[in-house]
């Protein structure tokens, strides 16, 4: 699995999925086994609920999301490993019928300290409709992999290739003196 390296991510990029349609039965399956809630389960009694119809779960959303996340243009070298999250919202619930989509928006880029082959990278994640309404907000962060160097040895990033095959210089350089401990 190739993907993008530390040093091919800037603030400011955003990727984008594909879209998949969330049907009822989906939506019953998920909440039967995962949050098995009447707003989950039974259209009826939904109605006297806060959501006043069926809604999927968070949960189904957020997994939906991870979904359009792997699939989508992002492609971190070494896969979506997460790190945490800062925020995690559900604004408006999502109903049978509606197609998602993400958008994804780097918004910090920064090597380790105690680990100088990696770094993280701070995404917000959108999780839109078919309205471009939000239905969920998440900012994480990533581990992604710095670029390793010819030879296996310890690399000067003075300069690096952009994702759009664009020579340019780097504010991060791996560096093999000790770090203090207690980042990612």
């Amino acid at each position: 699995m190739i993907g993008r390296f530390l040093e091919d991510f800037a603030v400011g990029q955003t990727f984008r999925s594909g879209r998949v349609r969330i049907d009822t039965e989906r939506i019953k399956t998920f909440g039967a086994e995962f949050d098995p809630q009447p707003f989950h389960l039974d259209e009826e009694a939904a109605r006297d609920t806060i959501f006043r119809g069926l809604a999927a779960s968070g949960w189904h959303t957020a997994a939906v999301t991870m979904r359009l996340l792997v699939e989508s243009d992002l492609k971190p070298a070494g896969g979506i490993v997460g790190a945490g999250a800062d925020e995690f919202r559900w604004p408006r619930p999502v109903r049978p019928g509606d197609e998602l989509r993400i958008e994804s928006e780097v918004l910090e880029v920064r090597p380790s300290r105690s680990r100088p082959e990696q770094g993280l990278i701070k995404v917000r994640t959108t999780t839109l409709n078919q309205n471009d309404e939000a239905v969920q907000v998440i900012i994480a962060n990533l581990v992604v992999p710095r670029r390793p160097s010819q030879g296996g040895e310890e690399a000067n990033m003075g300069e690096h290739m952009d994702p759009a095959g664009e020579r340019v210089s780097s504010k991060y350089r791996r560096t093999t003196a000790a770090a203090p401990t207690g980042d990612h």
